[in-house]
């Protein structure tokens, strides 16, 4: 009997934990299927009113819409993403697709979009390309698949697949970091081959003779601040085949220390160095110390997109100076406007840049 009893005990204990589970299994079932008919119900309105309260608290009077968000929060209600997509037509996001989320550069414009998307009804989705065509692609049939109410998206050289998918999209595009003639439908950047060509004549009006350039990834961006480069130095009648050096590799400071030995080792008469960015630079720098070489009275060094640690470098580093938070803050608002029915004014936007010329070639100065 005493035996029978602790194992009745034992068990009535299961037993009752497993009633308490399946207490606690059907309130969260019943949560989970809390539906906007019960949200209206309970806020005695139309079930189409919380819709609108939800999509387009704009459109509510303040008083239903508080009402209408105390009921959401009581009930736990979750709206079902792909119902309102089907409603609607679209969804509330806005996909983002960079090709690193690493770099500075794209950190900078992503910070734009986040800060003027804050407080708005909009939803930032990023994607990493990570430099792959085929990648991009990709995420650009997931994007479109899930009905976005806009894509932003880098650059203007996306495979033809990707290009016939974005032509035929149902969503506002705003294609970012680039100028070009003809944007799927919005576009704002800059010219980096002009940036590269103004960045070359800088260094040719200080007095440099023999200016070289290294670059690293060769990705699209980097081939046209290349041709830039050329361009000047072909005005010029300076070019020098031999003074390009570069790499596929992604860019790191040790990689343009590394590009520049080998740049002095095949031309050690070069007197100045146009960097593809602001890493490279730094690493070009280094390797001009180290090797006990004069800046900028024996050589200058001229970065790209003017990072902060371009200003704070031991002689501090001149760079085109490329406006990326203002780009982000800029194609968001386009994309907010156009999604509002208020186009914007001008679709094809070019930011420039700047040349930050500082003491790295500065040699008129020196």
């Amino acid at each position: 009997m005493i035996a029978l009893s602790f194992v009745n005990r034992h068990n009535f204990r299961y037993y009752r934990l497993a009633l308490d589970f399946h207490d606690n299994y059907l309130k969260w079932l019943r949560i989970l299927k809390i539906t906007i008919e019960d949200v209206a119900r309970e806020a005695n309105v139309s079930a189409m009113t919380v819709s609108r309260a939800l999509r387009n608290p704009e459109k509510v009077s303040t008083k239903t819409r508080e009402k209408i968000e105390a009921v959401v929060e009581r009930l736990g209600y979750v709206p079902d993403p792909a119902a309102s997509a089907l409603a609607a037509g679209r969804t509330n996001v806005i996909g983002v697709i960079v090709p690193s989320v690493t770099n500075n550069v794209f950190s900078d414009v992503m910070l734009g979009i986040y800060e003027q998307s804050e407080g708005s009804k909009w939803q930032i989705q990023l994607g990493n390309s990570r430099y792959s065509p085929l990648e991009e692609e990709r995420l650009v049939r997931t994007f479109l698949s899930q009905k976005p109410a806009g894509l932003i998206i880098s650059g203007l050289d996306q495979s033809e697949t990707t290009a016939a998918l974005l032509k035929a999209a149902k969503c506002r595009i705003v294609q970012i970091m680039e100028c070009g003639s003809a944007p799927y439908d919005m576009m704002i950047g800059f010219s980096h081959l002009e940036a590269s060509r103004a960045a070359t004549h800088h260094l040719l009006e200080e007095g440099y003779r023999r200016p070289a350039c290294i670059s690293a990834r060769l990705d699209p961006r980097s081939q046209r601040r290349l041709e830039g480069y050329r361009i000047a130095c072909r005005e010029a009648g300076i070019f020098d085949p031999r003074r390009i050096v570069t790499t596929p590799r992604p860019s790191t400071v040790t990689l343009g220390g590394e590009l520049v030995a080998d740049l002095l080792s095949k031309v050690p008469d070069t007197d100045a160095i146009l960097c593809n960015n602001d890493d490279l630079a730094l690493g070009a720098m280094f390797e001009c110390q180290r090797r006990g070489i004069a800046i900028p009275e024996t050589i200058g060094i001229c970065g790209f997109n003017d990072l902060e640690m371009m200003a704070a470098a031991n002689p501090s580093i001149t760079s085109v100076r490329t406006h990326r938070m203002e780009m982000g803050r800029k194609s968001m608002q386009m994309m907010d406007d156009a999604l509002s029915g208020k186009e914007p004014k001008v679709s094809n936007i070019d930011l420039g840049f700047e040349i930050m010329v500082r003491e790295s070639t500065s040699r008129k100065k020196a």
